[in-house]
């Protein structure tokens, strides 16, 4: 399938994702539940950050994001890990599981099968399956709804979310034209442009999806910051004119609004020396279906912006020949 349709799809996917996640099965917490650790990379690991972002201010304890193969020294039976692996073969997510399982972690795995669900199944681990047959970064939708359900069935969250669910799915299907149109129009601008992503922190993870989109669907380097760390650093960075580069702020209505004030300086600071400035504005009433709102505009806007490259949005040969590389040695 075409990289346009999985992206067309998404509304579908959600629903899907909803439909498994309230299917699920979770074991009750053996030991109270003091730390989470979401470990997944990729594709199947911006979920984790986003979730951690949203979640920062309404979770009472730490949510870590791990993309290595080695586990935080601090897991054990007190922590909940939460594996995130589209395949089931991410070598340094297995890696991860099997040493959270010797720590006598709570774990449950998200995959469409592979090793890990074969590693859970032999181990009575608790995992949730979703659908295979896609990239992993095109299901996106599927593996970022079960993190919600998770946390929900082990009594971490409330039920609210689901309803902010349904919400950004109706959103999406209203404004779908609507997006694609803004999509395509960004995409044009950022032709031949290396792209540099701005937004408030706490969306730090749509600016990675962003940028991992831009370099997997348009074959394209990028780069991203947040606000307002990059005040105390980047921004002393540009000092010259470079017509190569165009920034792109994520923007909320509700920002943090020191850090609206910080974007409206380092917009007019970074237009002195960027060919163009352009911002994107979130729809929707809760950080989930903003989101939801941006990843789903930026997603067309990657694949908007591989077409515009005439590269294939699905291929991925450098990746899988790094994967072939490794798997002559053993780990």
């Amino acid at each position: 399938m075409k990289m346009d349709e999985l992206i067309a799809g998404f509304s579908a996917q959600l629903n899907r994702a909803i439909q498994i996640g309230e299917s699920a099965k979770i074991g009750k917490s053996r030991f109270p539940i003091r730390n989470i650790v979401i470990s997944g990379l990729g594709g199947s690991g911006i979920g984790g950050t986003i979730l951690a972002n949203i979640l920062k201010d309404d979770v009472a304890v730490p949510i870590i994001v791990n993309k290595e193969y080695q586990i935080p020294a601090f897991v054990n039976e007190n922590s909940l890990v939460i594996i995130s692996s589209y395949s089931g073969n991410t070598e340094e997510t297995l890696s991860a599981l099997m040493q959270s399982f010797k720590k006598g972690a709570q774990i449950v795995c998200i995959t469409s099968g592979g090793l890990i669900k074969e590693y859970a199944e032999t181990n009575d681990i608790d995992f949730i399956s979703i659908d295979a047959g896609s990239p992993p970064r095109a299901a996106f939708g599927q593996s970022f709804v079960q993190l919600l359900y998770i946390l929900f069935h082990l009594g971490i969250i409330e039920n609210g979310f689901k309803q902010y669910l349904v919400d950004a799915i109706v959103l999406l299907d209203a404004e779908e034209e609507a997006i694609k149109t803004e999509a395509k129009a960004i995409a044009g601008r950022l032709k031949d442009k290396l792209p540099v992503i701005y937004s408030d922190s706490k969306f730090e993870g749509v600016s990675i999806r962003f940028r991992q989109q831009i370099n997997e669907n348009s074959k394209m380097l990028c780069w991203h910051h947040v606000v307002p760390e990059m005040n105390h650093n980047e921004l002393v960075g540009w000092r010259a004119k470079n017509d190569n580069i165009a920034v792109v702020f994520i923007r909320n209505n509700d920002d943090f609004p020191r850090n609206q004030e910080r974007m409206e300086f380092t917009k007019e600071v970074v237009k002195q020396y960027a060919s163009d400035i352009i911002e994107i504005y979130s729809k929707g009433d809760s950080d989930i279906v903003r989101s939801i709102y941006l990843i789903h505009l930026t997603d067309w806007v990657s694949s908007y912006l591989a077409e515009l490259n005439g590269v294939d949005a699905v291929e991925i040969d450098v990746i899988n020949k790094l994967k072939n590389n490794l798997s002559n040695s053993s780990y």
